[in-house]
């Protein structure tokens, strides 16, 4: 499963990459992500990340380690990318996201690709709430830029 969308928020990159860069602050923006956690030295940059959605009156959650695998800068763009890697080293299904920041003048717009290799979340209507999440969590990043 693969999924992009884009907003554009209205504040410079330097104020939206906080909120991007740093899985631990995604729970301000995103519904989908629960709850993130730093892990302190990792090397790469590591969270423990806890999606979760619901369906009616039941709820799916997942739990992953994602680590910052690349963070490449340009002069108009920045791009993040976080893929998952368990400390056990087994293998699991990819969830990979890659973040493209545009710097724009006095807006930025931000692009997020979300590559899904497992069954848990591509059972037809959970791809819709899935997709829900993500156009959720473009307003909530907005609103949390906006904040401070």
């Amino acid at each position: 499963m693969r999924a992009t969308s884009s907003v554009t928020v209205p504040a410079p990159a330097d104020r939206v990459l906080p909120f991007l860069i740093d899985l631990s602050r995604y729970p301000q923006w995103m519904p989908l992500v629960h709850s993130a956690g730093a892990e302190e030295g990792a090397v790469p940059a590591a969270w423990n990340v806890e999606l979760r959605a619901r369906v009616g009156p039941f709820a799916r959650s997942k739990r992953l380690r994602m680590v910052l695998a690349a963070d490449t800068s340009t002069a108009d763009s920045r791009v993040l990318v976080f893929e998952r890697r368990e400390a056990n080293g087994a293998p699991h299904s990819a969830w990979n996201m890659t973040v493209t920041v545009d710097k724009g003048s006095g807006a930025t717009t931000v692009t997020i690709d979300l590559e899904y290799g497992g069954s848990l979340w591509t059972a037809g209507v959970l791809d819709r709430v899935l997709a829900a999440q993500i156009e959720a969590g473009k307003a909530g990043l907005t609103r949390a830029v906006s904040a401070g």
